[in-house]
């Protein structure tokens, strides 16, 4: 089993994603960076029912909007009431990318959302069933 990944193992594929390759018995496993983001309540969450309501509409059309630009792999909220109110995978190269879109969000602008943002490794082509 592997841990962590070495730096000479690391290559930048034609589209800028770092990625990498592991062999499990048979099996080669074609590894990428992405991103994750966990979407945290903010600190700012006095607004009132109809501006929250607003702001949350704003939410799903930028959700909806990078989901069409293809930069978001997907997307959903949580299933409690923490703090952690949802998360975003992005299917883009770079953090510095990841910020841009993140930091357009409605609910980010409006403080009811803060976002904490991860490099993550899966096998290229990895779906839920």
């Amino acid at each position: 089993a592997w841990t962590t990944v070495q730096a000479q193992q690391v290559e930048i594929d034609s589209e800028g994603f770092e990625t990498f390759t592991i062999a499990e018995g048979d099996t080669v496993y074609f590894m990428k960076k992405y991103h994750l983001v966990l979407l945290k309540a903010g600190t700012n969450r006095t607004q009132g029912e109809e501006e929250t309501m607003k702001i949350q509409a704003g939410h799903m059309a930028h959700i909806q909007k990078m989901a069409d630009e293809g930069v978001l792999a997907m997307a959903g909220p949580m299933g409690d009431e923490s703090d952690l109110r949802g998360i975003f995978i992005f299917n883009l190269p770079t953090i510095e990318e990841v910020r841009e879109w993140v930091d357009k969000d409605p609910a980010i602008v409006s403080g009811r959302l803060t976002a904490e943002i991860h490099p993550w490794w899966s096998a290229k082509g990895t779906k839920l069933p």
